[in-house]
């Protein structure tokens, strides 16, 4: 089973972090963690990624030492730059094969729900394969 984890670097994703790594320990699956490096700009002028190069390592980093807390010390990562979050990750799960994606969720409600969308949802409508959301 290859499982995806896709991080932000926030609580809930690293709380995700833990729960796919505890899954792909418990079924020998192999685990792979992505930062998606949402790219704004363009047209005319260059795409700008929202985090340097240090900060998305950084985050791949700290998601790779919580999944060995959680049993998986072989973790694959990538970096995935994308406009859409949602989108590179479907994209990046479809690439690679991958059998079950588990990702974190914020806590919006009301307004900044309707207003900002959850990539979360937009993950689990597009994805190809199953998806947990861990909270």
């Amino acid at each position: 089973m290859k499982i995806l984890c896709p991080t932000d670097g926030t609580e809930h994703s690293m709380q995700a972090v833990a729960a796919a790594a505890t899954l792909a320990a418990k079924f020998g699956g192999e685990l792979s963690i992505c930062a998606v490096n949402v790219a704004h700009g363009g047209g005319r002028g260059p795409l700008i990624p929202h985090w340097t190069d240090d900060e998305v390592q950084a985050l791949l980093d700290g998601a790779t030492a919580t999944a060995a807390k959680n049993g998986v010390a072989q973790v694959h990562t990538a970096i995935v730059i994308d406009r859409e979050a949602a989108a590179g990750i479907v994209g990046y799960a479809e690439t690679h094969g991958i059998d079950h994606i588990v990702m974190g969720t914020g806590d919006k409600r009301g307004l900044s729900r309707l207003m900002l969308g959850s990539v979360a949802a937009d993950v689990a409508a597009r994805a190809h394969c199953t998806v947990t959301i861990a909270r």
